[in-house]
């Protein structure tokens, strides 16, 4: 066993927590809308043919946006296609995941879906096929009053008030080959300057979103960001990121340490984005929209031209065991750690789809491993992000050499006073002794995500056989808080006001 001794104080402020750190995704690929949050004549669906079970969960979990509908799905989507009577809808070959899309969920579906869900729905246009005047005309059915056409018709297919929509994606992953409509930097950044002129001119308050790197690895990483955003700086308010952990191999250790990567990814876009700012001699502060993130098993997907040409089928449903839930609640950490420059994030995606939310068609819905750090922290996070430094054992991996066993942040809210530790060890072999300051602080609770056996999950069959356990060995006794980490863990410790110094 070894000994970390962390320091956090209220007065070392990290930034404001944006709440739509805690956004997720839904994108038409595999069962994530059919069968997912969607499935007529399903023992819970209500009036809408929305998962009622589904929706409960979705509150559970916290989720604050949700980012629609797409993902590659959406550079080759037709938006008009999704609206208007059902029996009139085309059924349209999906050529990003190679599906048949019938189009009975569409965007006036997705916005009701959201405001039952209680989200913001954050909305990405096609730039890959489609441009300038589509994304304005999408624009203006989801947003204008009645009295123009696109949004009269909104009106006729029974949306009387707006959408209200504020925040836009321009387009999504347009530097990856794979993406439909795939442009060079240069090419993106003057489609998506103009495009950002364009809806600005019919709504200046809009947030829009920039296309950032598909992934660190790119090899346009870096550079892709600097053309883009000398073109669009005055425009957008956001920069996107893109990222997905796995193991590589038999190198857990690494996987375990995985914000290293994040940590590193969100540091250096930052410094592009600065780097543009100092530029342009500008006095805006250009923050983040890390827009999809989470563990997925891409070792085990086919890629796109691997799949059939089918009707809705399973697609990329990893199911996740604890060390999973370790890395996302590490990783949730590092976008708090962030919250000065990340400003929204997303989960990718809500349900089935590398999800936290699993269902069976005409099933049951349950959690896995990986909702449980996501709902905590959604919940119990406080208004402030902390600073945290730790002075303890570090662990030795093949990606990133020497770290800290332990990666950590902290909350406080003004409000309550309550402050909130998320700390994960990611050592494999250690047990680890916390300590840390709790002068005039008394423990609420302490809990943790960890097992003896590693490789358990949740199922249908065994849908809690991992949670979030309490941990009743922790104490605070003359202003130090003390507690014991076991390997491979992730904990969140609330102290409120009210102890002895």
């Amino acid at each position: 066993m070894t000994v970390a001794r962390l320091a956090v104080d209220p007065a070392f402020v990290v930034g404001e927590l944006d709440r739509r750190l805690f956004g997720s995704f839904v994108e038409h690929m595999g069962r994530c809308v059919y069968t997912g949050v969607y499935e007529p004549g399903h023992p819970t669906a209500d009036e809408n043919g929305f998962r009622t079970d589904v929706l409960e969960l979705v509150r559970e979990l916290g989720v604050t946006a949700v980012r629609y509908p797409g993902g590659n799905f959406v550079s080759n989507y037709n938006w008009e296609d999704g609206v208007g009577p059902k029996d009139q809808r085309p059924r349209r070959l999906d050529l990003a995941w190679r599906a048949i899309e019938t189009n009975q969920f569409g965007t006036d579906e997705f916005v009701e879906w959201a405001r039952k869900a209680g989200v913001e729905p954050i909305w990405a246009v096609n730039l890959g096929t489609r441009g300038i005047a589509e994304a304005v005309e999408l624009l203006q059915y989801c947003n204008l009053p009645a009295g123009t056409a696109a949004a009269d018709r909104r009106v006729a297919n029974g949306s009387k008030e707006p959408h209200g929509i504020r925040i836009w994606c321009l387009g999504n992953e347009m530097d990856g080959p794979w993406q439909i409509g795939h442009k060079t930097a240069e090419e993106y950044a003057r489609l998506a300057a103009e495009t950002a002129n364009a809806m600005r001119r019919v709504d200046p308050e809009l947030e829009l979103v920039a296309c950032g790197s598909s992934n660190r690895g790119m090899a346009t990483f870096g550079d892709w960001e600097r053309t883009v955003l000398e073109h669009t700086y005055d425009q957008v308010d956001h920069i996107s990121l893109h990222a997905y952990y796995e193991p590589n191999g038999d190198d857990q250790a690494s996987f375990l340490a995985a914000a290293e990567e994040m940590d590193r990814f969100i540091t250096e876009v930052v410094a592009t984005a600065d780097h543009v700012k100092a530029l342009k001699r500008s006095d805006k502060v250009m923050t983040l929209s890390f827009d999809e993130w989470n563990v997925w098993y891409q070792r085990h997907f086919p890629g796109e031209l691997g799949l059939d040409i089918r009707e809705v089928s399973p697609l990329i449903e990893d199911t996740y065991d604890v060390d999973d839930a370790v890395v996302v609640g590490s990783l949730l950490i590092t976008l708090l750690r962030h919250a000065d420059r990340v400003k929204i994030a997303c989960q990718a995606q809500l349900v089935n789809v590398i999800g936290p939310i699993r269902t069976e068609p005409d099933g049951p819905a349950w959690r896995q491993t990986i909702f449980h750090p996501f709902a905590l922290t959604a919940k119990h996070a406080g208004s402030r992000v902390l600073h945290t430094e730790v002075a303890g054992p570090e662990i030795e991996t093949r990606a990133f050499g020497k770290v800290p066993a332990l990666w950590s942040t902290a909350t406080y809210d003004e409000t309550t006073g309550e402050t909130v530790l998320f700390v994960v060890n990611r050592s494999e072999t250690d047990k680890v002794d916390l300590e840390f300051p709790a002068p005039s602080l008394e423990l609420i609770e302490h809990l943790g995500l960890y097992d003896d056996d590693r490789s358990a999950v949740n199922s249908a069959a065994d849908p809690d056989r991992v949670v979030p356990r309490k941990v009743d060995t922790t104490i605070v006794r003359g202003g130090t808080c003390t507690a014991t980490l076991p390997p491979a863990s992730w904990h969140m410790i609330r102290l409120s006001p009210g102890g002895t110094r």
